[in-house]
């Protein structure tokens, strides 16, 4: 991503809350083949009582033949993670200001991924489903029919990553003046053809820490 340093997001906390936030995500490997690029789900991985509670840790899947395409466990693959972003129109500014721009909330992430045991791989694919359904009035499980469910899971292969270093950007209009920002998220709030309520909360949330931080010092 472009060097913005004060756009950066260095707080593993909030790097964690992203991915949490928005599990689909897109995994880059350098192949010698070229490069190859897949979407899956990814959840956190819980720490050990032995392992280091900053450590970001990635559980998912990859239906097969993705593994092998990927060379995965052979290098370092990319990671992805992509929260609300969305066009910023000038016409939330004021009228010397008539330059537009992108706002988002984006990670990358870099680490090798270790195979799963099959074993393993069934425990994260009943996790991941348990972790959707988990909002739905009646959750469905893998439990249901686990005798099929675990013949199906034959068709992915569970991976594990250990991000080893992150490039992290919450680029939210941290250059405007407060009123100009508020202008922005209202618009983003609105019902117009750029609105986005997720961005906005986004806005919201970084601008008030920003101003906790400004009154502590």
């Amino acid at each position: 991503m472009r060097h913005t340093p004060h756009f950066l997001m260095t707080d593993v906390d909030e790097v964690k809350r992203l991915v949490t936030g928005n599990p689909w995500a897109t995994i880059v490997s350098h192949t010698d083949a070229g490069i190859v690029a897949s979407h899956y789900p990814f959840l956190l991985e819980a720490p050990g009582p032995d392992e280091d509670p900053d450590e970001i840790v990635l559980v998912s899947h990859v239906g097969r033949p993705d593994e092998v395409a990927h060379e995965l466990g052979r290098h370092e693959v990319l990671v992805v993670v992509q929260g609300p972003h969305g066009y910023v129109s000038p016409a939330w500014y004021p009228p010397e200001q008539f330059v537009p721009t992108w706002n988002h909330v984006t990670a990358h992430l870099w680490g090798t991924p270790e195979l799963l045991s099959d074993d393993e791989n069934f425990r994260v694919l009943g996790e991941l489903v348990d972790h959707f359904e988990r909002v739905m009035p009646e959750p469905v499980s893998l439990e249901i029919d686990e005798e099929t469910a675990r013949r199906m899971a034959k068709g992915t292969v569970g991976i594990r990553i250990r991000i080893t270093r992150f490039d992290a950007r919450a680029k939210l209009s941290q250059n405007k003046a407060p009123e100009v920002v508020d202008r922005i998220i209202a618009g983003l709030r609105g019902d117009g053809p750029y609105a986005s309520p997720a961005l906005a909360d986004e806005m919201e949330r970084a601008h008030a820490a920003r101003a906790d931080d400004r009154e502590e010092r």
